[in-house]
C-alpha cells in the first residue's frame, strides 16, 4: 500500500474517530434525559417535568447541530459571511443548547438538594459530566466542520487510530473473502428473481451448494426436507412476509438452529431489532457490498460449525455417560448408584430379612478341561447370562459369580416381603435352565443350589474395582446348604421352608452341619 493511500487512509480514520467522540457526548445527554424524565415520571416527581421538557427540547437542537457538523456535507457558510465569523456563529450556536442544559441541571440540582430529594441526582450529574466534555471539544468540532484534520486533536487521537489500522490490514485489490471458507449448504430465499440468481452465483462462485426459494411457503417446506448450514432470507415476500418465515423456522425444532441472514430494502431500525430479536443472525440492507456478504456469510457459517461441534460434543458425552451408566448398574444396584451420586462415601446397610441363594455347576471345572477355553467362556456365559436373566425377571439381585458358582439375593438393597418366594422361584427356573442347556449342549451337567434366609450386612467395598457385596451367618449359612446338596436338587434351610410355607413342595432331608450352629434342619425343594 502506497505511503499516499497510507495517508489518506489514516485521515478518513482520525476524522471518523473525532465524529465519534464529539457525538458520543451529544447522544449521552439525549439518552441521560430520557432515563431523567422516564424516571421523574414514575416517582410523580411533577414540578420537575418543565424544566427537564425544555433540557430535552435544547439537547434536540444540540444533536441536530452536532450531526450536521460530522457529515462530510456540512453546509458551507452564508452567502457573505466571513470565515471568522462563521467560525464564532458556529462556537456560539453549538453553546447555547449546552449552556441551557447546564443551567437547568444545576437549578434542579439545587432544588432537589433543598428538599433532601435524591433519586435523580446522579443522573443528573452524569448529564452535566458529558455537557462539560462536549463544551471542551466544541474547538475541535469548529475544526471538523472547516475540514482542517490537523486541528482535530494532538497525537494521541492519530497514535490510536494508527495503531487500529496497524491491526486491521486493508483488503487487497481485486480480493474476496472466498479463502479457506468451508462448502456448506445454503437456502435463498427473494420473489425477485434477479435477487435470487445473483445471490446463488456469487455463493456458488465460493464452493457452497446453494437452493432458491421465491417465496415463504416453499422456503419452509426446503428448510424442512432438507438440512442447511444457513438462510439468507428477504423480508418483502408475497403472501408470508419474510419476518413470518423467520419466526416459523427459530419456533421448529428442526430448524431452530439454521443461522438466518435477513437481506432487505427495509433498513429502519424497528425491523433490524424483530429481526434480531426473533432470532436472526444478522440483517443487510440492500443493496449488499458483495465483499460485506461474503464476510457475513462466512463469519455465520464459523458459528454454525462450531455450534454443530458443540452439539456432536454434546452427544458423545451423553452416549458415553449412558455407556458409563450401563456399566455401573452392572456392577451396582440402582438404589446403590443413586446413593452414591448423592454424595454417600460409605454404603454399609443391616438387612434384617433377606434370602441367599448359591448354586454351582456340578463337575464343571473337570467337563471344561476338555473344552477349548473360548467354548468354556461361551458355554459358561451362555448359562449365566440365562441366569441373570432370571433374576431379573423375580426382581432379585445378583451378587457375583465365582468360578462356575452363582450368587444372588433377595430382599436387598431395598426390602422385599416376599424374598423367600422370589428365590424359590427363581431356584426352580435355574435348574430348569441348566438341564435345558445340558440337553441342548449334550454336556453332562446338572446344577446344585441351597438357600438360607436370615439378616445381612450388605455394602460396597473397594475404591477401584468396587463391588457390592453381603457378609454375615445367613451367608455362610447359604453357602453350606449348597455345598451339602445334591446334583440337581435345591436345599433349603428350615428357615427358609417355614418363610415358605405350603406354596411349594418340600421333601425333608435331615440335618446338616453347620460351622458354629451344630446341626441344621434342611429341606430338598421339589420344582
Amino acid at each position: 500500500m502506497s505511503t499516499t493511500a497510507t495517508n489518506e487512509r489514516l485521515s478518513r480514520a482520525l476524522t471518523a474517530f473525532l465524529r465519534q467522540e464529539v457525538q458520543a457526548p451529544a447522544t449521552a445527554i439525549t439518552e441521560f434525559l430520557d432515563i431523567i424524565i422516564e424516571s421523574a415520571r414514575r416517582l410523580q416527581l411533577d414540578t420537575l417535568l418543565p424544566d427537564l421538557d425544555r433540557m430535552r427540547s435544547a439537547s434536540e437542537q444540540l444533536n441536530s447541530f452536532v450531526t450536521s457538523i460530522v457529515k462530510d456535507s456540512f453546509a458551507d457558510s452564508p452567502q457573505g459571511e466571513t470565515s471568522e465569523a462563521f467560525h464564532r456563529r458556529l462556537r456560539h450556536d453549538l453553546r447555547t443548547p449546552l449552556n441551557a442544559i447546564k443551567g437547568y441541571s444545576e437549578l434542579l440540582i439545587e432544588d432537589m438538594d433543598e428538599r433532601g430529594e435524591q433519586s435523580l441526582r446522579a443522573d443528573l450529574a452524569k448529564l452535566q459530566d458529558h455537557a462539560d466534555q462536549l463544551l471542551g471539544q466544541i474547538d475541535a468540532m469548529v475544526a471538523l466542520a472547516r475540514g482542517r484534520r490537523d486541528d482535530l486533536g494532538d497525537g494521541g487521537h492519530a497514535t490510536i487510530v494508527a495503531e487500529v489500522l496497524r491491526a486491521v490490514a486493508p483488503l487487497p485489490a481485486n480480493r474476496t473473502l472466498s479463502e479457506a471458507i468451508r462448502s456448506s449448504s445454503i437456502l435463498v430465499v427473494d420473489d425477485n428473481a434477479s435477487n435470487r440468481d445473483v445471490l446463488e452465483r456469487r455463493l456458488t462462485q465460493n464452493g457452497h451448494q446453494v437452493i432458491t426459494a421465491a417465496d415463504g411457503a416453499a422456503a419452509l417446506d426446503l428448510a424442512t426436507s432438507q438440512q442447511f448450514d444457513l438462510i439468507l432470507l428477504d423480508l418483502i415476500l408475497p403472501e408470508m412476509s419474510g419476518f413470518e418465515v423467520l419466526r416459523r423456522l427459530k419456533a421448529a425444532e428442526q430448524t431452530n438452529d439454521v443461522p438466518v441472514i435477513v437481506i432487505s430494502a427495509l433498513d429502519e431500525l424497528d425491523s433490524v431489532v424483530r429481526c434480531i430479536e426473533a432470532g436472526a443472525e444478522d440483517y443487510l440492507s440492500k443493496p449488499v457490498n458483495p465483499v460485506l456478504l461474503e464476510a457475513r456469510v462466512r463469519a455465520s457459517l464459523e458459528k454454525k460449525w462450531l455450534h454443530d461441534r458443540e452439539k456432536k460434543f454434546i452427544a458423545d458425552l451423553e452416549q458415553e455417560k449412558q455407556r458409563s451408566e450401563a456399566l455401573l448398574l452392572n456392577i451396582l444396584p440402582q438404589a446403590i448408584v443413586s446413593r452414591l451420586r448423592n454424595g454417600e462415601t460409605i454404603i454399609a446397610d443391616r438387612i434384617s430379612a433377606a434370602t441367599i441363594l448359591f448354586c454351582d455347576l456340578v463337575g464343571f471345572t473337570t467337563i471344561s478341561q476338555d473344552m477349548p477355553a473360548d467354548r468354556v467362556i461361551d458355554f459358561l456365559g451362555r448359562i449365566f447370562a440365562e441366569f441373570d436373566k432370571l433374576a431379573a425377571e423375580y426382581g432379585v439381585e445378583k451378587i457375583k459369580t465365582i468360578g462356575d458358582a452363582y450368587m444372588v439375593a433377595a430382599g436387598i438393597p431395598d426390602a422385599q416381603p416376599d424374598h423367600a418366594v422370589r428365590i424359590a422361584t427363581l431356584a426352580t427356573r435355574m435348574l430348569e435352565s441348566v438341564n435345558d442347556i445340558a440337553a441342548a449342549t449334550a454336556v453332562n451337567l446338572q446344577a446344585r443350589i441351597g438357600v438360607h434366609s436370615g439378616p445381612i450386612v450388605a455394602g460396597v467395598i473397594g475404591t477401584h474395582k468396587f463391588a457390592y457385596d453381603i457378609w454375615g451367618d445367613t451367608v455362610n449359612t447359604a453357602s453350606r446348604m449348597e455345598s451339602h446338596s445334591l446334583p440337581g436338587r435345591i436345599q433349603v434351610s428350615a428357615t427358609t421352608r417355614s418363610l415358605l410355607g405350603d406354596l411349594f413342595n418340600f421333601e425333608r432331608r435331615g440335618f446338616t452341619v453347620v460351622k458354629g450352629k451344630g446341626t441344621m434342619e434342611t429341606f430338598f425343594l421339589n420344582p
